[in-house]
């Protein structure tokens, strides 16, 4: 490292000569300890964008070293969400544990959820075991969230470049999904519906009927985003050619999800690695080939569509039938009944648990105290979220509790991309580059 890329006094010691040049230790630093352009050097300023700029996406900072308007250098500095999710969560029982999970990446609880789920199962080894409808209800929740997801990232990402229509488009549609949600898990976001073993409950009665009379909505409003911006001079002006990172350098950085796909390789884990029974549904994979801001725009568009005929085909198959596993020493309490206020629940519904017999209600009290064991091992789970490829690795050692959690999440290796698309281009087009990654700080500093 050359001493003209020097930026934080405080972070460089006094340095060492060696064969390969003059070598530094870094160990840090501030925005109050950045050391401005030395004597006779050229004009270089550096900005700090962040923590809490409104285009870094939550809680992202990005320091910027610029020669005029040309960006030479771009850190990400991350940490400064800190929720330490995986800690918490080996001082919970595994059922718990979906409490942590889907407070991860915020914007894709149900990605969250059953990913850890699908890992607790396979140590479980029931994975053959979950029923078919509590399966195919996973995948059609999964595909709407990958609707509301994608539509923050479509409405935020226009409104940081000036289209404030794109977003009143895409928070309309997503207001549609979001209202779902609650009428099916009784949340907007944070859910904890998805359990080992299945589902916290059935869906409502009218839940399906709802769900068909959204999607003609939803797909009806995907046009007036269309409209308004593909093929839109003034958006391809600020997205065309903008962070540009072709197929070598996802691989390289192990970059996933859309940004991937923006290069044409159509590399999705539900056609690669099938899970939750994805080989059975019929959709496309889109591709584009211009591995830059507008072809991610466009690839967030396409997979909406086909989110929806997931979702009408998931609706099609969707039989009676239990939503959580059959074996009573894993299956927690899944057909609840709300009472006559519309909370906790019914009186009916308690007499059933106390009235069966003194020994069911010992093992429901010891289930939710205590938990269920899992046997010792060791697994990794991945799905396609809408980022990208979110994995899980769970280590048991046998306990009611996990011994380690881990989540590949996709926004914490993309954010590797920052610096490759970032320099050499123009300050005005960091917030465009950025925010065609979509990162999720909550899936980052977790």
């Amino acid at each position: 490292m050359s001493t003209d890329n020097i930026t934080f006094e405080s972070v460089a010691s006094e340095g060492t000569n060696t064969t390969e040049g003059r070598v530094y230790t870094l160990s840090g630093g501030d925005w109050d300890q950045v050391k401005g352009a030395a004597p006779g050097e050229s004009e270089r300023i550096v900005v700090n964008m962040g923590p809490q700029h409104p285009s870094t996406h939550g809680v992202l900072r990005i320091i910027l070293e610029l020669e005029g308007e040309t960006i030479t250098e771009a850190r990400a500095v991350i940490g400064y969400l800190h929720t330490g999710i995986e800690k918490n969560m080996e001082y919970r029982t595994w059922t718990q544990g979906v409490t942590f999970v889907t407070r991860m990446d915020y914007l894709a609880s149900f990605y969250n959820e059953t990913a850890y789920c699908l890992a607790v199962e396979k140590l479980l080894g029931i994975t053959d075991q979950i029923p078919e409808r509590a399966t195919t209800i996973r995948v059609m929740l999964m595909e709407l969230n990958r609707i509301s997801s994608h539509l923050v990232a479509l409405g935020t990402g226009g409104l940081e470049l000036g289209a404030l229509t794109a977003m009143f488009f895409a928070f309309r549609e997503r207001e549609i999904v979001l209202d779902l949600y609650e009428s099916i898990t009784g949340l907007r976001m944070n859910h904890a519906y998805i359990r080992p073993g299945g589902l916290a409950q059935d869906l409502p009665e009218d839940a399906i009927e709802k769900i068909r009379e959204a999607i003609p909505r939803i797909r009806k409003g995907f046009k007036d985003t269309h409209n308004l911006l593909v093929g839109n001079s003034i958006w391809m002006a600020r997205t065309k050619d903008v962070g540009a990172l072709d197929l070598t350098g996802c691989l390289a950085l192990g970059i996933t999800g859309p940004t991937l796909r923006s290069t044409g390789f159509g590399w999705d884990l539900r056609k690669t690695n099938p899970y939750c029974g994805y080989e059975t549904y019929d959709f496309e994979v889109p591709t584009v080939d211009t591995a830059d801001t507008y072809g991610r725009f466009l690839i967030r568009l396409a997979e909406m569509e086909q989110s929806l005929r997931i979702v009408e085909q998931a609706l099609d198959r969707l039989k009676p039938g239990p939503v959580m596993v059959a074996d009573k020493k894993i299956a927690w309490p899944a057909q609840l009944a709300v009472g006559g206020d519309g909370m906790g629940n019914s009186l009916e519904h308690i007499k059933q648990i106390m009235g069966t017999s003194m020994e069911s209600l010992i093992h429901h009290f010891k289930l939710v105290t205590e938990g269920f064991e899992v046997p010792a091992g060791q697994v990794y789970q991945a799905i396609e979220s809408p980022r990208g490829e979110l994995g899980v690795h769970i280590v048991s050692d046998g306990g009611t509790r996990p011994y380690r959690v881990h989540f590949r999440d996709p926004s914490f290796t993309n954010l590797q991309a920052i610096p490759a698309i970032s320099e050499g281009g123009q300050i005005a087009d960091v917030v465009a580059a950025v925010a065609s990654i979509d990162p999720v700080m909550g899936g980052v500093d977790r």
